[in-house]
């Protein structure tokens, strides 16, 4: 079975061509082809390329969709200031499934 290293967010994700993974926020619509060209590192058996062997290698994938993640709660507090405050926030994510491993 082969696999790839892929960055994209500032983070690596290890992918197989079938797979569905959630990412941070890529621009396009619901059904569009996305391409991702920085991979790192391809497998495939027990032969592993990484470095300069990786070069014309992309991994293309489709948008299945556009969400919002769970609500992350940061809570400020200064004491014997009677300061208080919660701040909530939601991160946007695009769930791919990646369709397949080129080159």
């Amino acid at each position: 079975m082969s696999y790839a290293v892929i960055k994209t967010g500032g983070k690596q994700y290890r992918v197989a061509k079938g797979d569905t993974l959630t990412i941070e926020k890529l621009e396009g619509e619901v059904g569009a082809s996305v391409t991702f060209n920085e991979v790192l590192l391809t497998g495939e058996g027990a032969g592993i390329k990484v470095g300069g062997d990786v070069k014309g290698v992309s991994v293309t994938g489709e948008i299945l969709a556009q969400e919002k993640g769970e609500k992350l709660l940061a809570y400020r507090y200064k004491r014997r200031k009677g300061y208080h405050r919660t701040v909530g926030h939601r991160q946007r994510l695009t769930k791919v499934k990646v369709t397949g491993i080129n080159g």
